[in-house]
């Protein structure tokens, strides 16, 4: 439709109205111990109506493509907000709704390979994953989305962007004299779909899956203990998630998100004077990244992206949070209103949120350590509702003893307490052991969102953590 039409011959007395389209198209394919599993192709379209009257937002979704539908949902918007503005707890104005223009396109396309060439290396890749007979179950999936959406504003708005993600898993399941142990790729996620499915590559790890699982069936079991803990991207990205990016989201500090996924132990003070970690701590939200999961030219509420430190030399200087959020907290924040879908307004979210490199190769830290544990691939996880605490159990351990790596422990977790836990890190990974990570179904809000979130980390090492084994 033409938005923009729409827009400018609405008869509307609101103070700001914005319109925004949404179209999702998403193709998943799995395989399963050798066999075709199964496949799903998903289309979802449709338009949301905001608007700010009297200081006070709301907005009304509608998926039927025609004009008048749109004036219907655009009235209904105008009047929650009169309703609403009653009782508003905060008169915002039309600066938190950038007049922004622009279009931003994923760099890179879909892969172009036919779905049933896709299907068929799918099924190869499962039977390449047993490669022992006590592999008793193997899966390879892969999903692939599209989302287009497109922002126009009465104030001047007018944003187009496409985003192409790809996922990518892989896991072998080992049994053995009743021992049962899973080893995976961990889920990869991404905007870049070079080379992801290149058959001999995946032929490659489908092998290194299956013989780790093979070694954790038949693996003593991480012992217990306070050990130096090196934690490999595919582990430590889920850690920045949960102990960094939902604490800074700033509608959890402001008490938005306390009835269903929590609010956070940092206070609003905090920024510009809590030590979160050591000074070789940085961290950064940077949307701005091509290869990562969540990267986009504008946020869904038209505020352009950019690089942002949210943690520098250990110090919090910024949130994460919408202009809105901003605005009420009275603290700095960034590009990162985003919603899921057409029908669900745009909240505080993380989009890619990075450990920048450090100067350390995997190799010296290792050397460094007298006693400890490498850990890989997250597989469980608990976090109490202020994103105080936290366990993390891994699936794949590697005991570290005389500056060495030696046997492989099944098993291995962790526990600690958010900020004494990050002002344990000892050493940041160089840019050799620095991976883009992401999780694809980051869930928050009511009713709930799922989102896809980057994150790319380094290796990184802490001291005198709290482990421990068992299932």
């Amino acid at each position: 439709m033409d938005l923009n039409h729409f827009i400018n011959t609405l008869d509307l007395a609101v103070d700001w109205l914005g319109v925004r389209e949404v179209c999702r198209t998403t193709t998943v394919l799995a395989a399963r111990d050798g066999r075709y599993e199964s496949y799903n192709h998903t289309m979802d379209q449709g338009w949301m109506i905001e608007v700010l009257s009297d200081g006070q937002f709301a907005s009304v979704a509608t998926n039927t493509a025609d004009l008048k539908t749109l004036q219907t949902a655009a009235q209904k918007a105008k009047n929650l907000a009169d309703q609403a503005s009653r009782h508003r707890l905060f008169a915002f104005t039309p600066s938190v709704r950038p007049p922004s223009q622009g279009a931003y396109h994923s760099p890179y396309s879909l892969p172009s390979l036919h779905l049933k060439d896709l299907s068929d290396l799918l099924i190869q890749t499962t039977v390449n994953l047993k490669v022992d007979d006590c592999i008793v179950s193997t899966q390879a999936t892969a999903e692939l989305s599209t989302y287009q959406t497109r922002l126009v504003s009465t104030h001047g708005a007018d944003v187009n962007q496409t985003v192409r993600q790809i996922g990518f898993y892989l896991g072998a399941t080992a049994q053995a004299a009743g021992e049962v142990q899973t080893r995976t790729n961990g889920g990869l996620y991404t905007q870049n779909s070079e080379n992801l499915f290149d058959p001999y590559s995946l032929k490659v790890q489908a092998n290194q899956i299956g013989h780790e699982a093979v070694q954790l069936v038949k693996a003593p079991s991480c012992p217990t203990g306070n050990f130096d803990v090196i934690l490999t991207p595919d582990q430590l990205y889920l850690q920045v998630h949960e102990t960094i990016g939902h604490p800074l989201e700033l509608d959890r500090i402001l008490g938005d998100e306390r009835n269903y996924a929590g609010w956070s132990f940092v206070k609003p003070e905090d920024f510009g004077r809590l030590q979160y970690g050591p000074a070789l701590l940085n961290v950064t939200f940077d949307p701005t990244l091509p290869s990562e999961l969540a990267s986009y030219g504008f946020d869904d509420l038209g505020n352009p992206a950019r690089r942002d430190y949210l943690i520098r030399h250990g110090l919090l200087v910024a949130g994460l949070g919408s202009l809105e959020s901003q605005q009420r907290l009275g603290v700095p924040g960034v590009a990162s209103a985003r919603m899921s879908s057409w029908n669900r307004p745009p909240i505080d979210r993380m989009a890619n949120l990075n450990i920048e490199p450090g100067t350390t190769c995997v190799k010296d830290m290792i050397s460094q350590i007298d006693d400890g544990i490498l850990m890989m691939t997250n597989r469980s996880w608990s976090i109490d509702d202020y994103r105080r605490k936290f366990q993390f159990g891994c699936e794949y351990g590697q005991r570290i003893k005389k500056g060495r790596l030696t046997e492989i422990v099944k098993n291995p977790n962790y526990r600690g307490i958010t900020l004494p836990f990050w002002h344990k890190l000892r050493a940041v990974g160089d840019v050799d052991s620095y991976k883009v990570w992401g999780s694809a179904c980051c869930g928050k809000g009511e009713p709930n969102q799922m989102v896809g979130v980057g994150h790319a980390v380094p290796t990184c090492w802490f001291e005198n953590v709290d482990v421990f084994g068992g299932g």
